[in-house]
């Protein structure tokens, strides 16, 4: 994929407008979800709290209404996770961000986090959600990053992702690479930290990213020049 291959508006389209601050209040979400649908966003991207109310600010709009689980640390119990997607999707999440068990994952432990994805995964699946799984990679070893790529698609989620913006990190080449190269073409991957141009949406999308989380989403659809070649991955 190249610049001239892929318009603002094209990237747009696979972008999680995402706005997940603590002290984000009822009109920044409104606007959130009022821009989403100007724009052509994928979802927008909120905390369990604005799940009913973006939902009906969407509605008719095409776009869908993405929230997060276990989240930012993903050190909750299984339980909570499901009880959380439960009622996310009972208030009309159609989309699901789960945070990975990042203990169990750098410890290896590649049955428990399989076996807590998977129950995640059949209460988003369950209500008509799809799950996306966040590995976290900046807190994650290369070894653990796979594993959590392999747990993910054995159990039936649908994305993984990198990052919860909240650990430092973002969105590497790198990872991109690693996540493609184990679920590439089976799984979707989603970029997310630090994608705040349009040539940084690019570098992802090049790297095998297929969506997007971004907060600085009016920026990167507003680009009115591709940035020059020389800067590209």
């Amino acid at each position: 994929m190249t610049d001239a291959a892929l318009s603002p508006a094209a990237v747009g389209a696979l972008i999680d407008h995402t706005l997940l601050k603590a002290d984000a209040a009822e009109e920044a979400i409104r606007r959130t979800a009022r821009e989403a649908a100007e724009h052509g966003f994928a979802s927008v991207c909120i905390n369990p709290r604005w799940v009913r109310l973006v939902t009906e600010e969407l509605r008719g709009s095409g776009v869908r209404t993405c929230t997060v689980v276990g989240f930012p640390l993903g050190a909750t119990t299984t339980a909570a996770k499901v009880a959380e997607t439960d009622e996310a999707v009972f208030n009309g999440a159609s989309e699901i961000d789960m945070v990975v068990d990042i203990a169990d994952a750098n410890a290896g432990l590649h049955t428990e986090v399989q076996a807590q994805i998977d129950a995640v995964a059949r209460a988003a699946h369950d209500g008509g959600a799809i799950l996306k799984v966040i590995l976290e990679t900046a807190l994650l070893s290369e070894e653990a990053k796979r594993l959590v790529c392999r747990a993910a698609e054995a159990a039936g989620a649908d994305f993984v992702k990198t990052s919860t913006g909240f650990a430092g990190g973002g969105a590497t080449v790198e990872d991109l690479a690693l996540m493609h190269e184990e679920v590439g073409g089976r799984l979707g991957i989603k970029a997310s930290g630090g994608i705040r141009t349009y040539s940084d949406a690019v570098r992802a999308l090049d790297a095998g990213a297929t969506r997007l989380g971004a907060s600085a989403s009016l920026d990167i659809v507003g680009a009115q020049t591709h940035d020059s070649a020389e800067n590209a991955y």
